[in-house]
């Protein structure tokens, strides 16, 4: 699983360079979309199809279910990582995390978040001054 935080910067093309300690993550292609607090998620694609299964399994008669689809899926890219270890994000996904300078490449346990360097601190600020969960970390270190 990818963990670490690595700074970056996207090119005049949208390029953004996918730190090496995560390469071997998303070796196989990956699927780039819209993520939670205006972020970008980068799921590799063995766990992008377990993901379309449960969507389809979405009630359709659920509002709420259809927005999320909407939201998660309609924005979707598959990418794969070029030469020079990077990958082109989708201007309309550029657009949603506001990530045409400096970024932050951050691992999670399923996938790799792409986040506007301003909005990482901003959120890793808002996290620090009330941590979340805490009777979940108890739960997780026993």
């Amino acid at each position: 699983m990818p963990f670490g935080e690595f700074p970056y910067t996207v090119d005049d093309k949208g390029r953004v360079v996918i730190p090496p300690a995560f390469r071997d993550f998303v070796e196989d292609g990956m699927v780039v979309t819209r993520g939670m607090e205006g972020c970008l998620y980068v799921f590799p694609m063995s766990a992008w199809h377990r993901i379309e299964e449960r969507l389809t399994e979405l009630p359709l008669t659920d509002p709420d279910a259809r927005n999320f689809v909407r939201f998660f899926y309609s924005g979707a890219s598959k990418a794969k990582i070029d030469a020079a270890g990077r990958v082109t994000l989708p201007p309309t996904l550029r657009q949603f995390a506001a990530t045409t300078g400096n970024v932050v490449v951050a691992g999670a346990p399923n996938r790799l978040e792409i986040w506007d360097e301003q909005r990482w601190l901003a959120n890793l600020h808002e996290v620090q001054s009330s941590p979340p969960a805490p009777d979940l970390l108890r739960e997780l270190v026993g």
